[in-house]
């Protein structure tokens, strides 16, 4: 039985779907779809899977979907998959749409995230709409989490039935590669001492791209805030000029703070997680950060905003604390606080992985996706 895998850009993909295809490719002929890149190579390498490439741009280009529309109803035609599953908002948009036209029995779309409640004015309405027809033309609306469901039910976005798989979230994490080995404590001890930490200093911890949604100015605007020579922010990820870009007056003080140290994207983030002693996502809006999950994982307490998924991992005052989205003063009591008790840290700290391992374990989300891919697939 051949099911297709679909997200816009190859990216996404080879991130979320990490050994997932090569362990549904047991069971399915599995082909993966995405826009071409080197990433949509990896992962066909990696995974064992043949992969297609079909250009789809992110951002609204209705000339360009127009194109990507027409490529993927004659790819699904030519292919004849009894599922498409698609990823990401553009391609469940389009994917979705072909596959209907094409006669695929069996649409599913998962959200991974909204992007429609940060909205405003006609592009909020935009969005909506493409989320709307996004579901009228699915068979199976899958929400990464609750609160992703709870947003597609409150603004009216389909009617449909929806299925959370286990306790949310599509990518799982293997708790073998993210735990604190003795080589990665190395590496984050050589990781500090060139960056001038103390060992008895405390490491704030972003992981994220640098952009305004992340909430990142608040975070800079709270740390700035706190007058402690040995509290340091660690900064992991792009910065994205052309999308979202951060204010001139938070690049200024992070290019000029001594104790702010901004590293750039990185392929392995289990050094700079095992260098910190806490995590900050003060995002703006989430689908199911897997930065939070994977933080547990590494015994890190969590300082993260009440939105969609960061709520449904962490737990106010159990393995991490909550505050108000865009809210600096707030972020800022809460790293002052978790700062000064060490106490508090460790004990948030140690019930970070065993609820991680409850919830998240990477086999248990697969078993979780399969189950629900057998309750509707036909038999073969």
């Amino acid at each position: 039985m051949k099911i297709i895998r679909a997200s816009t850009i190859p990216l996404s993909l080879n991130v979320f779907c990490r050994g997932l295809l090569s362990h549904l490719s047991a069971e399915y002929d599995v082909v993966a779809v995405s826009s071409p890149g080197s990433d949509l190579d990896e992962l066909a390498r990696r995974e064992g899977v043949r992969a297609v490439a079909v250009p789809m741009e992110r951002r609204i280009a209705p000339l360009a979907d127009l194109r990507s529309l027409r490529r993927l109803w004659r790819l699904f035609r030519r292919e004849k998959p009894t599922m498409v599953h698609s990823l990401t908002p553009k391609a469940g948009l389009l994917c979705m749409m072909a596959a209907r036209l094409a006669g695929v029995p069996v649409r599913v779309h998962t959200f991974t995230g909204l992007v429609f409640p940060t909205a405003t004015g006609l592009k909020k309405r935009l969005l909506m709409l493409t989320d709307r027809i996004t579901c009228a033309c699915a068979t199976h609306i899958v929400p990464e989490g609750r609160g992703v469901m709870d947003d597609l039910r409150r603004h009216r976005i389909t009617r449909r039935p929806m299925r959370v798989l286990g306790h949310g979230n599509v990518r799982g994490i293997d708790l073998d590669h993210y735990r604190r080995t003795p080589e990665i404590e190395a590496q984050a001890a050589a990781l500090r001492a060139s960056l001038g930490i103390a060992r008895h200093h405390v490491v704030l911890v972003f992981v994220g791209r640098l952009v305004a949604d992340k909430g990142v100015a608040e975070l800079v605007e709270a740390f700035n805030a706190i007058d402690d020579p040995r509290l340091h922010l660690l900064l992991v990820g792009p910065p994205e000029a052309d999308v979202d870009p951060l204010d001139e007056a938070t690049i200024r003080t992070i290019t000029s703070h001594p104790r702010i140290h901004a590293v750039g994207a990185q392929p392995d983030v289990r050094p700079y997680l095992a260098a910190a002693d806490v995590a900050v996502l003060p995002s703006y809006r989430e689908g199911f950060p897997n930065v939070v999950i994977e933080s547990g994982a590494m015994e890190l307490p969590c300082i993260v905003t009440d939105i969609n998924g960061s709520r449904e991992i962490i737990e106010h005052g159990s393995n991490g604390l909550i505050v108000p989205p865009r809210d600096a003063a707030a972020l800022k009591q809460a790293i002052a606080q978790l700062n000064g008790d060490d106490g508090l840290r460790a004990r948030l700290a140690a019930r970070g992985r065993p609820m991680v391992a409850e919830r998240f374990e990477q086999g248990y989300v697969w078993n979780c996706l399969t189950d629900f891919y057998h309750g509707i697939l036909p038999a073969q």
